[in-house]
């Protein structure tokens, strides 16, 4: 099939496309697309989580407005089936791989098992003239060291000749999975201008904002780059918050304060970055440069970052230590596990190191978390005989808590706020990330 052939299958919504990923990247774009008119096929590995995708019922939990009614929409219309059979990839036109890009967590390199087997078992079921587009975050360089070989190798075909390559890296955040993908400006690299080209057209379909051509280097060095600033930049407000609490000031009014000054825009601090890109996109981005390339800056925000779930662990020790309890031994409710307030994702939650340290001193964390069905016990029992309350999620069902109820509870009256989600209750000792202890 020509670039000519499949741009006119792409325009008329005749291309079947093939979405290797149901996650939270893959589902909601192979809804989206189905939606739009095409007939999607999406390849899970999780035979339980594919038969439910086919009953019409949505695997990811939390608040994602509009993704349950749209799966169960697109399923009963009979235009999006999940499979866990590479052989489907025989029918489509169009092929998405939205798999996880992990990172070490010892030597930081990124981890491509999860890339590789999907573009292994890809290989032998592409077919002639199809469009392969890598929607994961990837290390630049990735595209032509990793990509193109494997899938060269594994299909017996040739990328710019019997294959079109394209990288078209996701923007979503849990929460906002449609809007996001409807909404935000994408980049598009192609290992060709004519895959680039013919990859627009293809999301001309469900993106409202702009698709901007370029090759896959550029569109791998734009994504990563667009999350290492922006953990840089928390990086600076946690480190700002550290430097209120020493010496006595409120973070929050000092933010609030700097942000009035025209190009000032200091996020927020907190009790740790989590998610799946932010954490590991700085590493993404330096992975493959020369060793001439001494990465500083975006190496000591990854500390600064990694480091604040063991401050919110320094802070239950101090608030404790006030009220008069040792920490080992104590009883510390942990509300929030979902690295994301109202959302059931876990990936690189800031509030598994907290939890393990607490562990290690000798404590007893107890965790709460109304999204994650693991941890979502009635609030009275997590909350029942503790020593401390540490809040590591904004959760909104945390937002609105009867305080009196939840000292009646406790056995030691002690909060420790990551969030800035209260403020100062009477009757409590109280800790917060970025305030002095009498603030």
């Amino acid at each position: 099939m020509t670039v000519a052939e499949l741009a006119e299958k792409v325009e008329q919504k005749q291309a079947v496309i093939c979405v290797i990923g149901l996650g939270y990247v893959g589902l909601p774009v192979a809804c989206m697309f189905a939606e739009a008119g095409f007939r999607v096929i999406g390849l899970r590995r999780d035979r339980e989580k594919a038969e439910m995708i086919n009953r019409g019922l949505c695997p990811i939990e939390g608040k994602e407005p509009g993704l349950a009614e749209l799966v169960a929409k697109v399923v009963a219309q009979g235009r999006l089936r999940a499979t866990t059979d590479y052989r489907a990839c025989e029918e489509a036109q169009v092929i998405l791989i939205a798999t996880e890009t992990p990172v070490e967590p010892d030597t930081h390199k990124p981890v491509y098992s999860a890339l590789r087997t999907a573009l292994r078992d890809l290989g032998p079921h592409l077919a002639e003239g199809s469009m392969v587009i890598i929607e994961s975050t990837i290390a630049p360089r990735t595209m032509e060291l990793i990509v193109r070989p494997e899938l060269e190798q594994a299909s017996h075909k040739r990328a710019n000749q019997d294959f079109y390559l394209v990288h078209c890296p996701e923007r979503v955040m849990p929460g906002k999975l449609l809007h996001n993908i409807r909404k935000l400006n994408r980049v598009v690299g192609g290992m060709s201008p004519e895959a680039a080209e013919l990859a627009v057209k293809l999301y001309r379909h469900i993106v409202e904002g702009d698709l901007d051509p370029v090759d896959c280097l550029t569109a791998e060095i734009v994504k990563t780059a667009e999350n290492a600033y922006r953990d840089v930049q928390i990086a600076f407000a946690n480190e700002l918050a550290l430097i209120c609490e020493d010496m006595g000031a409120n973070v929050w009014q000092v933010r609030e304060l700097v942000n009035k000054s025209p190009y000032r825009n200091v996020h927020l601090p907190g009790a740790g970055v989590g998610g799946h890109c932010i954490p590991k996109d700085s590493w993404l981005l330096i992975a493959w440069g020369s060793e001439r390339l001494r990465a500083r800056l975006m190496p000591t925000a990854r500390a600064v970052n990694d480091d604040m779930p063991y401050h919110m662990a320094d802070l239950v020790g101090e608030a404790l230590g006030e009220a008069g309890v040792p920490l080992q031994g104590a009883r510390v409710a942990v509300l929030g596990y979902a690295y994301l307030e109202n959302s059931d994702d876990t990936r690189n939650t800031p509030t598994e190191p907290l939890v393990r340290r607490l562990r290690e001193l000798g404590a007893r964390p107890v965790i709460h978390d109304p999204y994650v069905r693991e941890f979502n016990i009635p609030l009275e029992e997590a909350l029942t005989g503790a020593d401390c309350l540490a809040l590591m999620v904004r959760h909104e069902q945390y937002l609105g808590l009867d305080f009196s109820q939840v000292k009646s509870w406790m056995r030691t009256a002690v909060i420790v706020d990551g969030r800035n989600a209260f403020a100062p209750p009477e009757g409590f000792i109280y800790r917060g990330v970025g305030r002095a202890r009498w603030l």
